[in-house]
């Protein structure tokens, strides 16, 4: 008997998992993790990248079309809605972020729900249909980024969604449109040739754009498949494959059906609670601990010209390092902007990466204060970075604290009411009171609904009436 190849097991693992294999933890990650994915949507629907990919995609039209999220009168076919609802997921680097690093339920999600709306009427998806899909697709990501050593730091040559994701989107939408074990396999091997994009694009608004690419093209490859379109039966399996992308890469035979144990019940995910990389939220952390020896209370200001130096002991980041950002986007990938903002204002929030609040005097000033030092304990790893900040006033008096953990990591996870409220935060442009309430009710429910329309339907946001109402808020 022939051995089966890594990419029949993966193929194996996607076809053959069944509602009955979720287990309650994973359930109620999943769960948690689509509502975040939902309020970062909705809320990055603002952004001039999320206007600019929608713009694009209204030159593609055809007689089939899904929601984009938030927007009642805005519809595409379902490849252009994944993609424009996953570049919104991705457009403040507010989504969530697992480990080996990536932000693994950006390419899924929007894929789950624009190919819900899209398939024939007869075709009734279950909430359970739709987490169990959202698994595999988060599944296949975790499994892929344990095959190399590489993929366990923050990486440094291909952006993870782009990789990762494009192949957990292939995957989930595999599984929901229930492609035959052939056509999973050859899914798999068209995704891995939209697959890569680097991370050169990392600060800038095509990043992104590598989100909803993944979303997109995931979808593609399993329309392609679907069509008989056939790849490289071992794409998985070779260097000069999946492995292209990867140094030291070495793949494995995933374990039988039988034996299967759910990633996401190990390895949990972290939720931000500002939008910028998560490195800086280490850093952001111990800046609110250091500021509580400079201002004494919150009436107070932050005695800035008082400050000589300030040294932040972190990990080398190089993309995260941008000592003087000019952009929104080089803000949000920026140890040093962080560390300064915090300092200044007792806490980081969406507007606090606003081009006014980025080139306010005090925080130039600040900046150039700012040196980094690389400890060489401190890996460039999610599971295991620390951020040390030491910060000295004339006269000599150097105050110095230290995080290790911040709240939203996995390790100090948010709980489900904070979860909540940012999803309130997030959705309340967007959506009226009652639609994000029902939204939240209905995902708490997700394993419950008995039709995925239920979901979707709120998806589309506010009636005219209602939109006009929120538009003048």
């Amino acid at each position: 008997m022939m051995l089966k190849s890594v990419t029949e097991s993966f193929a194996t693992l996607i076809h053959g998992l069944k509602v009955g294999h979720l287990t309650d933890g994973v359930i109620q990650r999943s769960k948690r993790m689509i509502l975040d994915t939902l309020g970062v949507g909705f809320l990055g629907t603002s952004t001039e990248v999320f206007h600019k990919a929608s713009q694009y995609s209204k030159i593609y039209s055809s007689n089939i079309s899904s929601t984009v999220w938030g927007q009642p009168d805005f519809r595409l076919p379902p490849t252009y809605a994944a993609f424009v609802n996953s570049v919104a997921i991705h457009s403040m680097d507010f989504d969530d972020t697992w480990h080996p690093a990536t932000h693994p339920s950006g390419a899924v999600l929007p894929v789950l729900t624009a190919l819900s709306e899209a398939l024939p009427q007869r075709s009734k998806f279950s909430g359970l249909d739709l987490l169990l899909a959202f698994n595999v697709g988060i599944e296949v990501q975790g499994r892929l980024m344990h095959f190399s050593k590489e993929a366990s730091d923050i990486p440094k040559r291909f952006h993870p969604p782009s990789l990762v994701g494009t192949l957990g989107s292939a995957a989930a939408a595999s599984k929901f449109l229930g492609l035959s074990l052939t056509e999973c396999r050859e899914a798999l091997a068209i995704a891995v040739s939209y697959a890569g994009a680097p991370m050169a694009n990392a600060a800038t608004q095509t990043k992104p754009l590598h989100m909803g690419n993944a979303a997109r093209h995931g979808i593609e490859a399993s329309f392609l498949a679907m069509m008989g379109l056939q790849g490289n039966k071992q794409i998985l399996d070779l260097e000069t494959g999946f492995g292209a992308f990867y140094t030291n890469y070495s793949p494995k035979v995933l374990p039988s059906l039988d034996s299967h144990a759910w990633l996401l019940d190990q390895q949990d995910v972290a939720f931000k609670r500002f939008p910028a990389h998560l490195a800086t939220h280490w850093v952001a952390d111990a800046a609110a601990s250091v500021r509580k020896h400079l201002v004494r209370s919150d009436r107070d200001l932050l005695p800035a010209d008082h400050i000589e130096r300030i040294v932040l002991r972190i990990p080398d980041v190089p993309y995260v390092n941008r000592p003087f950002p000019d952009t929104e986007h080089e803000a949000r990938h920026s140890f040093q902007y962080v560390a300064c903002a915090m300092l200044l204002d007792g806490g980081i929030t969406v507007p606090s990466f606003q081009i006014q609040q980025i080139n306010r005097p005090q925080v130039r000033e600040l900046l150039r204060k700012v040196e980094l030092e690389h400890p060489s304990d401190n890996l460039p790893s999610f599971n295991t970075l620390y951020c040390e900040m030491s910060v000295t006033l004339q006269g000599g008096a150097t105050f110095t604290e230290r995080s290790d953990t911040f709240y939203g990591h996995w390790r100090k996870p948010l709980s489900q009411e904070d979860l909540q409220e940012k999803f309130r935060d997030n959705a309340s442009k967007t959506l009226s009171c009652h639609t994000a309430e029902s939204l939240i009710k209905s995902v708490e429910k997700l394993e419950d609904l008995e039709v995925c329309s239920v979901l979707t339907t709120l998806l589309k946001g506010p009636s005219p009436p209602e939109a006009s109402k929120l538009s003048s808020m």
